[in-house]
């Protein structure tokens, strides 16, 4: 977003926070809101500066204030950071004491050994940065992005506790970590009095992984919220792709969802899903919300958006009545672990 590309003056929605529920991280003492907003995809320099805009300050309005970015995220790399302090500085300074604002650190976002991975150096040189990119003095959460086996876990750790130390980041996470290495971290953390606030993991109706190998038990145990991320499993649980694919959908220009992943199998199932979601009379990419925070492990689900209707429509899926036993158990016939995710 280029400097001067905005006139309008904001004023925040006097009623923000009456929209949705705010959940606690974990054993911590922060909420956050049931849904956060993250700019992993949409909030590059190939999507209009103006509706990134409309997104962030529809989604505050709505009493989204958490907002979730990466270092990697663009594109290029870091122009998502950089979008959104330009809006930050020009609209949303005088409540930044009200935003939850994470970043990450050790996905690959150049060919230098200090460009990814978990040393120290990465993360907070990488850090230092999206302070600058964000036009802020710290962040509210840390992570790091996903786990470095090459580096030992005492290293990552202890950086993220120094980005503490240093007041440069409030709290700290880990992302995509399994669930051995996610206590590793926490038993570390704990110890030296920065505990793990929360853990950011892929969970939807079509990817079980964080039930199936523990990770939600030993948050629980742990202390550390999750804050989930593809909840609609990159479009898979909305009603898009049910007969074909649309042009210009997610599925025909995207590294993360190929046209071959969308089956037969995969309608039929999606199919029965929508078909239990219009009983209850919500859409599909509602009902898939909904299942993902069902969990109390689970603090926030992050959902991204190419428009402030999607903003919404998603905020209107926590109005629903709860999932049933008899509904949760259709889920489950048809909900099955990596339906169209290719693996």
């Amino acid at each position: 977003m280029a400097h001067g590309a905005f006139e309008k003056t904001y004023a925040a929605a006097d009623f923000r926070y009456e929209r949705l529920p705010y959940r606690r991280a974990g054993a911590s003492g922060l909420d956050l809101p049931a849904l956060s907003l993250g700019l992993w995809q949409k909030f590059g320099t190939d999507y209009p500066a103006q509706i990134q805009r409309d997104i962030v300050l529809h989604a505050f309005d709505l009493g989204i204030t958490h907002f979730d970015n990466a270092d990697r995220y663009g594109p290029p790399h870091r122009a998502a950071q950089q979008g959104f302090g330009d809006v930050l500085a020009r609209d949303l300074a005088p409540y930044r004491d009200e935003i939850v604002l994470s970043t990450k650190a050790g996905n690959p976002i150049g060919p230098s050994p200090y460009l990814k991975g978990g040393s120290r150096k990465t993360l907070l040189n990488s850090l230092d940065h999206s302070l600058r990119d964000l036009g802020t003095d710290y962040v509210d959460v840390f992570y790091h992005h996903r786990p470095d086996p090459t580096v030992p876990i005492e290293e990552t750790a202890g950086a993220l506790l120094s980005a503490v130390q240093q007041g440069k980041a409030l709290y700290v996470g880990v992302s995509n970590y399994g669930p051995e290495q996610a206590h590793e971290a926490a038993v570390l953390l704990r110890g030296a009095g920065v505990p793990l606030l929360v853990h950011q993991p892929r969970y939807s109706i079509f990817d079980r992984t964080p039930e199936l190998n523990g990770l939600i038990d030993l948050a629980a145990s742990d202390g550390f919220g999750l804050v989930v991320y593809s909840p609609l499993a990159q479009g898979l649980l909305t009603d898009k792709y049910l007969n074909e694919i649309p042009a210009g959908a997610r599925a025909a220009n995207s590294a993360f969802l190929k046209p071959e992943q969308i089956d037969d199998e995969y309608r039929k199932r999606a199919s029965a899903l929508n078909d239990l979601a219009a009983e209850r009379g919500q859409s599909l990419a509602q009902l898939a919300l909904q299942w993902v925070l069902r969990r109390p492990e689970v603090t926030s689900a992050l959902i991204g958006a190419s428009s402030t209707w999607q903003l919404d429509h998603n905020v209107a899926a926590l109005g629903f009545p709860a999932l049933t036993d008899d509904e949760l158990a259709v889920i489950d016939e048809h909900g099955v672990d990596g339906t169209g995710l290719g693996r």
